[in-house]
């Protein structure tokens, strides 16, 4: 393990730098720090941080204006305003100005977000008052192909899954794992863990992934794999941004198919008799079942066609309260009669994805948390509010449908998980994260001690973690 005590506190610029961060903590009003604060940046502040990092030279650009894109998301919900944005060219811009944060030592509260595509449902790569960094900036390495026994691609951290398709069909490849939504980048995906209808063959994209380059909370760079820094590569993959910063991953690769078949009832002639005889036992409007022959691209990017014509009605940037949940096999039948029997019956606001997973398929070394039976479900609930809307499709009644799902589920003997996981308070992190709570916590104070990284997550708060380190030690 690569590991550091240095922090160079009696260099002039860490000096000079140390005064800086003093008067803009001393200036910063708490209550500015709440998690649906407006689009608000005071000057004087936004000034001390750009004196703190103005000075610095990069390959890509330092921006500290227009930067207001970098405090919304997909889920439009949350909206905590930078002080700049990194559009990085190389990972040495990405490790130094990490590492200057991290310099700085105690005195500081800068926090750094990586952002990909800017598909976060509740602000999680948002850094109020910090440096959000623009991934899809980041173009290096470009895609390179190996085509042997075992193929894979080396890629950029920012570049987009969709790309990824279209460059490895040319070659006959295409990555073994999906999510629905291509028009992600890879190290957000990583970050959580990449589900789609493929993962129960498959295991999640965090399964299939045979090396990262990684740019930890103390500024230095590692690669990382099974036999390399195993235990960073582990903590990184779906490990919510808490470790380090994904620059480059190492996908793995199989052939690829030239048709798909999609089809609601899955039917082919073997299997009719048994299909007919599930489906008549459901209550479903039976002109709602199809089958249709696509191609694997069409199939793959299919989400996609759905948000162009979604745009064109302007029915796409609106709030998003998606809600994601693992749920165990043997809870799956309590969960939809509580949930859609009871919570649910009466209104829809979006698609909702039932995925059945097989757990023999998925790593446990990661850090993502999943329900401890081998067999279990993840049902996402993709709803979409009307702004302006105070009925059934707005934003509060959906909200409220959520937060009474979510207590139906925190009943212990369900063992239900959060995929995409969204908490407030310390106690309900450690919760989620049950007997991994101290693995997570040890990981934190090994390659991210003073919580630089990704504060939306709102596991760990800036000012606190070197306190906790030492009571630790």
């Amino acid at each position: 393990m690569f590991y550091t005590e240095s922090h160079s506190f009696f260099k002039p610029r860490t000096i000079a730098l140390l005064v800086l961060v003093f008067l803009l903590s001393s200036m910063i009003d708490r209550k500015q720090l709440s998690s649906n604060h407006p689009f608000v940046t005071p000057h004087t502040i936004q000034s001390i941080v750009h004196s703190s990092i103005a000075n610095m030279t990069f390959d890509g650009h330092l921006c500290f204006n227009d930067v207001q894109y970098a405090a919304k998301d997909f889920g439009d919900r949350y909206h905590l305003m930078p002080s700049a944005v990194l559009h990085p060219k190389s990972v040495s811009d990405i490790s130094s100005i990490i590492k200057i944060f991290f310099d700085l030592g105690l005195s500081s509260e800068l926090t750094v977000a990586a952002r990909g595509h800017g598909h976060s449902l509740e602000g999680q790569a948002q850094a109020y008052q910090g440096v959000v960094i623009s991934m899809e900036s980041l173009r290096v390495p470009k895609m390179s192909f190996h085509t042997g026994r075992d193929p894979y691609v080396d890629v950029s951290a920012g570049e987009l899954w969709i790309n990824i398709l279209h460059e490895s069909l040319k070659k006959g490849l295409a990555p073994k794992s999906w999510t629905d939504y291509l028009h992600l980048t890879v190290g957000g995906t990583l970050s959580n863990a990449g589900i789609s209808g493929q993962a129960f063959q498959h295991g999640p994209q965090i399964n299939n992934v045979y090396q990262l380059e990684v740019v930890t909370g103390r500024g230095e760079v590692a690669t990382c794999s099974e036999e390399q820094n195993t235990d960073l590569f582990h903590a990184v993959l779906g490990g919510l941004g808490q470790f380090g910063i994904i620059t480059q991953a190492r996908i793995a690769l199989e052939p690829a198919p030239k048709m798909k078949l999609r089809s609601r009832s899955e039917e082919s002639e073997c299997i009719d008799q048994e299909i007919d005889a599930l489906l008549s036992a459901l209550n479903y409007i039976r002109s709602t079942l199809f089958q249709s022959e696509v191609s694997y691209v069409d199939f793959l990017d299919r989400v996609h066609v759905s948000e162009i014509k979604l745009r064109e009605k302007g029915l796409w940037e609106v709030p998003h309260p998606w809600l994601n949940l693992l749920i165990p096999r043997s809870s799956i039948h309590e969960f939809a009669q509580e949930v859609f029997g009871n919570i649910l019956k009466d209104t829809s606001n979006g698609p909702v994805l039932i995925y059945p997973v097989n757990k023999s398929r998925w790593k446990n070394s990661t850090s993502l948390i999943t329900p401890q039976e081998d067999v279990f479900y993840l049902v996402a609930f993709l709803s979409s509010a009307v702004p302006s809307s105070t009925g059934k499709d707005g934003l509060e009644h959906i909200l409220t449908q959520n937060k009474k799902i979510l207590h139906f589920c925190g009943r212990p003997h369900l063992g239900i998980k959060q995929y995409l996981p969204h908490y407030s308070t310390p106690e309900e992190w450690k919760a989620h994260f049950g007997t991994h709570w101290e693995v997570f916590y040890r990981r934190k104070l090994a390659y991210d001690p003073l919580a630089i990284l990704t504060p939306g997550q709102r596991i760990f708060r800036r000012e606190k973690a070197f306190g906790l380190q030492l009571s630790r030690s």
